[in-house]
């Protein structure tokens, strides 16, 4: 989306937009799913488990990193990455307000 459509939504609606398109693959799911197992990784480990290539991989961590869902930090030749908290609790209670306004489990909507 263009910069001149995104400024006509809030910014929450903006935020919320990056964090699910970056949520939008599989592969992505799949690398968060392994650094809340492991707390923290390698991206050579990523390489180790997935069925996708060194330069996939690091695809999906730069898209994942710019959206601010994992950090990381240089280690010699390697790079540590894990979650964000800051971006994750925000992203809780966002979706956490959105269920809650929008729960419609009184079958009164549909």
């Amino acid at each position: 989306m263009g910069a001149s459509k995104s400024a006509a939504f809030t910014l929450e609606q903006n935020e919320l937009s990056i964090l699910f398109k970056a949520l939008g693959h599989p592969a992505r799911i799949a690398i968060i799913q392994y650094i809340l197992s492991a707390k923290s990784c390698i991206c050579g480990d990523l390489v180790d488990v997935l069925p996708l290539s060194q330069a996939t991989v690091s695809q999906h961590l730069k898209e994942l990193k710019t959206a601010n869902i994992i950090q990381g930090s240089i280690e010699g030749n390697s790079i540590c990455y894990c979650l964000n908290p800051t971006t994750l609790e925000k992203f809780k209670a966002i979706i956490g307000d959105f269920i809650e306004v929008n729960n419609c489990g009184k079958n009164e909507c549909c």
